[in-house]
This record gives C-alpha cells, structure tokens and sequence, in this order.
C-alpha cells in the first residue's frame, strides 16, 4: 500500500489522477489486494468523475469481506438514493456480506431485491444465498432455495452440505454428500467437518480414510478437523500418522494446521511433541491462538512455570494475550497453587478492557478452593456480577470437602442440586460430601431422594 501511494502520489503530480484507467487501478488494487485499504479505495472512488457500477462494486465486495461488512450495505443504500443501478454482482457482494453478518432480515431484504430485478437464477447468487441462510441459522430455508435451483454446480452442492454440517445435522448432510454427482476435496472435507463438530470422530476418521482411497488428496483445511479427531479421541498414533500425511504430500502448514498438530500431540500426552511443533515455524508468523494452545497445554500437563514463561515470551514478542490467554494462565496457576498470581491474571482481564466469563470465575473459584481459601472462594461467588455456574459452585464443593469444610460444602451442594435438579452427579458429589464427614443417614437420604424424584446415576465407565 505504501508503494501504491507513492504512485497514486505521481499520477497527482503529473495531472493524470482523474485518468479513468489510471484510478480504476488504484482503486482495485487498494480494495482488494492483501493487505489493502479499502477505505482509500473507497476515497479514489469518490474523485471519479463518472464511476461505473464495476467501481462501485468493486467497494462494495471489497467491504463485504472486510471486518466491518456493514460498510458495504451502507455505501449500497447511499448510492441507490442517487439512482446507482446495481447488477448481478453487487447483490452477490450483499448476500455474502449478510451472511458475515449473520443478520437473517438484511439477508431477506437482499434476497427481495435478488428476485425483484429477475437475478433469482443466477446459480452463484443462490450458492450465495444458501451460504447466508445457513450462517444465519436457517437451514430450512436454506434447503428451499438449493430444491427450487434450476440448475446446480459443484459450489452449490457443496454449500447445502457445509450448512448442514454447521448445524450438526450429519444425518442430511450425509444424503446430500451421497446424491451429489461428483465431489471434490471441499465437500469431503466439509463432511468430515460436520461430523467432528457433531462429536462423531471416529466416523470423520472413517470418512477420511475412504476419501484416500478414491485418490482424493486432503488439503490442509481436511487436515484440520482430521487433527481435531484425532485430539479428541487422545489417538496419538493416528495424529502421527496424519503428521506424516502433511508432510508427505507437502502441504503448506498453515498457521491454522501448526495450531491443529500442537493441540493434538497436547491434548494426546506428548508436550515435547507439542513444542517441537510449535518451535519448528517461524516466532514471528504466529497469533495469539497458537501461543493459547501451547500455554494451555502447558498448564494442563502440569508444567505452570513453564507456561508462565511462555507467557512473557508472547509478550515480548508483541502479541497481545486475550480472554482465552488468560483462562490458560488462570488454569496454570490452579495446577500450581499460584493465588497471588491468578489474582494479577484475573485483574488484567478488566485492565484491559475484556470482560471476564462464567468460566474465569470458575477457574479463579478453582485457585482459591484448591489453595485452601474456601470462605474467600464462597465470598468471591457472592460478590460476582454474573450468577454462579455449576462448574464454579463444584470447583467449591471440591474444595470445601478436601479442606473439611462440611457446612459450606452442605449450602453449596443443596445450591448445586437446585441449579441442576435432574442432573445425577450433584446428588452424589453432596451424598459423597457427606459421607466424607460421617454423616451416614444425610448421605443415605440424599440418595433416596435421587430415587424418588426418578434420577438415575449413570454407569462407569473405562476405557483401556
């Protein structure tokens, strides 16, 4: 951008801004380049002496896709006040920033307009429209305009199954995927997705198998949600096996993939692999989110001192933590029995201007009841702004049964049970509780009273 300035600079100097070849290039390549400036963009537009609705369509997809799509419908509706005629393209360019949005009326308005100027048949405008209608929520509708398509290409079918998938209905994203008349990587990719975001890993597992074997190679997207399979189901090998996918076929690792293998190989046991991983990029090409994973897994493994450092180090080199940052750090300090330093990290939430959530105040509640400070715990829950969670009242109950703390633990098992009626756990956590302290008829009537009001305890299980 600094470059185009420079020349945008000279045009000035010689007399040939208002030049219609020249300012045309200026502003697509500061609207749409990478990174680019679609604010000067939009500022060369409004120096044409004559702008065509490619110009003005130009700003408008290039604020569709930026941080805030709401510029693209404002600068559409100032321009249609002055008699601007839109075509196929600015109502693709809408669609797509409604669903950015996520805003089902704005997208409905776009989709009135779509049909009032006879471009419901454009097959890219009604991919477009499927894709805004799932972000919003709305798969039904979705589905009602994919079945009234004349005619479907390979975007579109895939846009069907990428909705339903979202809205983890595997079922119909399945029967979509199977009746689709070819597929490429993006559908089988964005099936497996669906089914790891439906928490049926082992069938995205499964899926990609089968995707290997009719010769279709992953990209690095598949790969993603292979790796967050894998992590789930703590399948060390099978990550490794993927690990050695990536590299085999050469794929670029992303910052999103390099983020994926360190959650797995964390999440899977094996930190130094973790590390290896994370160490093996470049410090400077990365974002908080890789460094939250890697601090996380840390502090999950034990190693707080560990991920306190790693902690300074992302501060050094200039990225900035976020709430997810600091729930890391707070589960580092509970591990390690780090109060005065979970007070400092639960502080800077509000030092920096994020708003603290249910799960920071159960893992602070967490520090403090694992530290022994259970009236401090109780008394941090009642001066909270937010009503307490189950999770935060049961890191209490924790606390207060490992540090003998019967009557408190008695109030915040019964809140536990009030909050949670039907939920088998929290009558056993308070009969437990009980019995901790000897008081045998109270655990007995705790659990008569889970089998009068029909609660059943759930079965054991392992897994070897």
């Amino acid at each position: 951008m600094s470059e185009l300035k420079q020349i945008h600079a000279l045009l000035f100097t010689f007399g040939l801004h208002k030049q219609n070849s020249f300012a045309s290039k200026i502003l697509s390549v500061s609207a749409l380049s990478d990174p680019g400036n679609v604010d000067y963009s939009f500022r060369v537009l409004s120096q044409l002496s004559a702008p065509t609705t490619f110009h003005w369509n130009t700003v408008i997809r290039a604020y569709s896709k930026s941080r805030n799509p709401n510029l693209s419908i404002s600068v559409f509706v100032r321009i249609s006040r002055d008699g601007f005629k839109p075509d196929q393209f600015t109502y693709l360019f809408l669609t797509k920033a409604s669903a950015s949005l996520r805003k089902r009326k704005l997208g409905e308005t776009v989709h009135a307009l779509v049909t009032k100027h006879g471009y419901e048949s454009d097959v890219f405008i009604q991919t477009a429209l499927i894709h805004m209608y799932t972000s919003c929520g709305d798969i039904h509708y979705a589905r009602k305009v994919f079945d009234h398509m004349p005619h479907r290409n390979l975007v579109s079918w895939t846009a069907m199954l990428d909705g339903y998938a979202k809205c983890r209905d595997v079922k119909s994203a399945r029967e979509v995927f199977e009746r689709m008349p070819e597929r490429d990587v993006v559908s089988w990719s964005s099936l497996i997705d669906g089914y790891v975001k439906f928490g049926d890993y082992r069938e995205a597992l499964a899926l990609f198998e089968r995707m290997r074997v009719v010769g279709i190679k992953a990209n690095e997207v598949t790969m993603v949600s292979v790796l967050c399979a894998c992590a789930h189901l703590g399948a060390l090998e099978q990550g490794r096996l993927m690990h050695n996918y990536i590299v085999d076929n050469r794929l670029d690792l992303t910052l999103e993939l390099r983020t994926s293998l360190v959650d797995m190989y964390a999440k899977c046991g094996v930190i130094v692999e973790a590390l290896g991983v994370f160490r093996g990029g470049s410090m400077q090409n990365t974002d908080v989110l890789v460094w939250n994973t890697m601090i996380g897994g840390l502090a999950t493994h034990g190693l707080v001192e560990e991920s306190l450092d790693l902690f300074k180090e992302m501060q050094m080199i200039g990225i900035s933590p976020d709430e997810i940052t600091y729930l890391c750090l707070l589960s580092a300090c509970s591990h390690g029995g780090l109060v005065k330093e979970a007070w400092y990290f639960f502080e800077c939430l509000n030092k920096h201007g994020m708003t603290p959530k249910s799960e920071h105040y159960a893992c602070m509640v967490d520090v403090l009841a694992r530290a022994g400070q259970v009236e401090e715990a109780f008394q941090f829950i009642c001066e909270m702004p937010i009503k307490p969670t189950a999770e935060t009242l049961g890191a209490l109950l924790s606390g207060c049964i490992n540090h003998g703390k019967l009557n408190l633990a008695e109030i915040v098992g019964k809140k536990l049970i009030e909050i949670e009626p039907d939920h088998d756990g929290r009558y056993v956590s308070l009969s437990n509780a009980y019995a901790s302290f000897q008081r045998w008829d109270d655990a007995r009537s705790t659990r008569q009273t889970m089998d009068k009001i029909g609660v059943e305890k759930s079965s054991g299980l392992s897994f070897v």
